[in-house]
Protein backbone atom coordinates (compact mmCIF):
# COMPACT_ATOMS: atom_id res chain seq x y z
CA UNK A 1 0.00 0.00 0.00
CA UNK A 2 1.48 3.74 -0.55
CA UNK A 3 0.65 6.36 -1.92
CA UNK A 4 1.12 7.21 -5.75
CA UNK A 5 1.80 10.73 -6.67
CA UNK A 6 1.02 10.47 -10.37
CA UNK A 7 -2.49 9.49 -9.48
CA UNK A 8 -3.16 13.04 -8.20
CA UNK A 9 -5.91 14.69 -9.85
CA UNK A 10 -5.75 17.62 -12.08
CA UNK A 11 -5.10 20.53 -10.10
CA UNK A 12 -7.84 23.08 -12.05
CA UNK A 13 -10.66 20.16 -12.16
CA UNK A 14 -10.20 19.62 -8.64
CA UNK A 15 -10.17 23.18 -6.86
CA UNK A 16 -12.94 23.60 -9.30
CA UNK A 17 -14.83 20.99 -7.74
CA UNK A 18 -13.87 22.08 -4.77
CA UNK A 19 -16.16 24.95 -6.02
CA UNK A 20 -13.72 27.75 -6.11
CA UNK A 21 -14.15 29.87 -9.28
CA UNK A 22 -10.18 30.25 -10.44
CA UNK A 23 -9.51 33.59 -12.27
CA UNK A 24 -6.62 35.07 -14.07
CA UNK A 25 -4.15 34.50 -17.03
CA UNK A 26 -1.62 32.14 -16.67
CA UNK A 27 -0.83 29.30 -14.68
CA UNK A 28 -1.28 31.22 -11.49
CA UNK A 29 -5.23 31.69 -10.84
CA UNK A 30 -6.69 33.40 -8.05
CA UNK A 31 -9.58 32.49 -6.01
CA UNK A 32 -11.63 33.12 -3.18
CA UNK A 33 -9.94 31.58 0.33
CA UNK A 34 -11.72 28.78 2.04
CA UNK A 35 -9.42 28.71 5.23
CA UNK A 36 -10.23 32.63 6.11
CA UNK A 37 -12.94 33.81 3.51
CA UNK A 38 -10.74 35.96 1.78
CA UNK A 39 -12.38 36.62 -1.86
CA UNK A 40 -9.46 37.39 -3.37
CA UNK A 41 -6.41 36.37 -1.57
CA UNK A 42 -5.78 32.44 -2.60
CA UNK A 43 -3.30 32.05 -5.24
CA UNK A 44 -3.58 28.02 -7.12
CA UNK A 45 -1.19 26.93 -9.63
CA UNK A 46 -3.19 24.90 -11.83
CA UNK A 47 0.19 23.00 -13.00
CA UNK A 48 1.65 21.80 -10.14
CA UNK A 49 -1.31 22.20 -7.78
CA UNK A 50 0.60 24.18 -5.11
CA UNK A 51 -1.51 26.94 -3.43
CA UNK A 52 -0.75 30.10 -1.24
CA UNK A 53 -3.40 32.26 0.57
CA UNK A 54 -1.51 35.87 0.21
CA UNK A 55 -3.90 36.83 3.75
CA UNK A 56 -3.64 34.17 5.97
CA UNK A 57 -0.60 32.09 4.66
CA UNK A 58 -2.59 29.16 4.62
CA UNK A 59 -0.38 27.05 2.17
CA UNK A 60 0.21 23.70 0.72
CA UNK A 61 2.20 22.10 -2.65
CA UNK A 62 -0.62 20.29 -3.55
CA UNK A 63 -4.28 19.23 -4.26
CA UNK A 64 -3.19 16.69 -1.48
CA UNK A 65 -2.05 19.07 0.81
CA UNK A 66 -5.54 20.98 0.46
CA UNK A 67 -7.25 18.17 0.50
CA UNK A 68 -6.08 17.48 3.86
CA UNK A 69 -6.39 21.11 5.08
CA UNK A 70 -10.20 21.85 3.33
CA UNK A 71 -11.47 18.61 5.10
CA UNK A 72 -9.42 18.16 8.53
CA UNK A 73 -8.32 14.65 6.95
CA UNK A 74 -4.34 13.11 7.95
CA UNK A 75 -2.62 12.09 4.70
CA UNK A 76 -3.70 8.25 4.37
CA UNK A 77 -7.39 8.95 4.75
CA UNK A 78 -6.80 12.40 1.98
CA UNK A 79 -4.97 10.27 -0.35
CA UNK A 80 -7.65 7.26 -0.02
CA UNK A 81 -10.19 10.04 -0.51
CA UNK A 82 -8.53 11.54 -3.75
CA UNK A 83 -8.06 7.82 -5.26
CA UNK A 84 -4.29 7.96 -4.85
CA UNK A 85 -3.44 5.07 -2.25
CA UNK A 86 -2.96 2.53 -4.14
CA UNK A 87 -3.82 -0.94 -2.51
CA UNK A 88 -1.20 -3.52 -3.55
CA UNK A 89 -3.00 -6.33 -1.86
CA UNK A 90 -0.73 -7.30 0.79
CA UNK A 91 -2.29 -7.48 4.04
CA UNK A 92 -1.76 -3.98 5.90
CA UNK A 93 0.05 -4.25 8.92
CA UNK A 94 -1.80 -4.69 12.50
CA UNK A 95 -1.22 -1.61 14.39
CA UNK A 96 -2.84 -0.31 17.80
CA UNK A 97 -5.00 2.54 17.30
CA UNK A 98 -3.63 5.66 18.43
CA UNK A 99 -5.42 7.58 21.07
CA UNK A 100 -5.42 10.60 19.40
CA UNK A 101 -4.72 11.76 15.51
CA UNK A 102 -1.09 12.77 15.03
CA UNK A 103 -2.25 16.64 15.11
CA UNK A 104 -3.85 16.85 18.16
CA UNK A 105 -1.14 14.80 20.12
CA UNK A 106 1.33 16.67 18.71
CA UNK A 107 -1.47 20.00 20.18
CA UNK A 108 -1.33 17.68 23.37
CA UNK A 109 2.53 17.04 23.63
CA UNK A 110 2.77 20.80 23.39
CA UNK A 111 0.86 21.91 25.90
CA UNK A 112 1.63 19.32 28.65
CA UNK A 113 5.69 19.71 28.08
CA UNK A 114 4.99 23.43 28.27
CA UNK A 115 3.01 22.59 31.46
CA UNK A 116 6.07 20.71 32.81
CA UNK A 117 8.57 22.93 31.58
CA UNK A 118 7.52 26.07 33.73
CA UNK A 119 7.20 23.76 36.94
CA UNK A 120 10.94 22.89 36.04
CA UNK A 121 11.80 26.14 36.37
CA UNK A 122 9.95 27.33 39.03
CA UNK A 123 11.34 24.60 40.94
CA UNK A 124 14.83 25.32 39.51
CA UNK A 125 14.37 29.08 41.20
CA UNK A 126 13.15 27.91 44.57
CA UNK A 127 9.32 28.01 44.12
CA UNK A 128 7.44 25.36 46.08
CA UNK A 129 4.91 23.43 43.85
CA UNK A 130 1.12 23.33 45.97
CA UNK A 131 0.19 19.66 46.17
CA UNK A 132 -2.41 20.28 43.08
CA UNK A 133 1.00 21.92 41.00
CA UNK A 134 2.63 18.41 41.43
CA UNK A 135 -0.47 16.49 41.02
CA UNK A 136 -0.69 18.37 37.67
CA UNK A 137 2.80 17.90 36.71
CA UNK A 138 2.49 14.24 37.46
CA UNK A 139 -0.87 14.08 35.25
CA UNK A 140 0.74 16.03 32.26
CA UNK A 141 3.87 13.04 32.65
CA UNK A 142 1.55 10.56 32.25
CA UNK A 143 -0.07 11.80 29.04
CA UNK A 144 3.11 12.72 27.79
CA UNK A 145 4.34 9.00 28.56
CA UNK A 146 1.27 7.45 26.79
CA UNK A 147 1.12 9.40 23.97
CA UNK A 148 4.70 8.09 23.48
CA UNK A 149 3.73 4.93 23.93
CA UNK A 150 0.94 5.18 21.61
CA UNK A 151 3.46 6.95 18.42
CA UNK A 152 6.82 4.92 19.51
CA UNK A 153 7.97 1.92 17.43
Amino acid sequence: MGFDRDRLPDPASYFEAEGLKLMGPGKWKTTACPFHGGSDSLRINTTTGGWCCMACDAKGGDVLAFHMAAHGQEFIDAAKALGVWVEDGRPEPAHRPAPLPPRAALEVLSFESTLVAVAAGNVATGVQLTEDDRRRVLLAAGRITKLAEAYAP
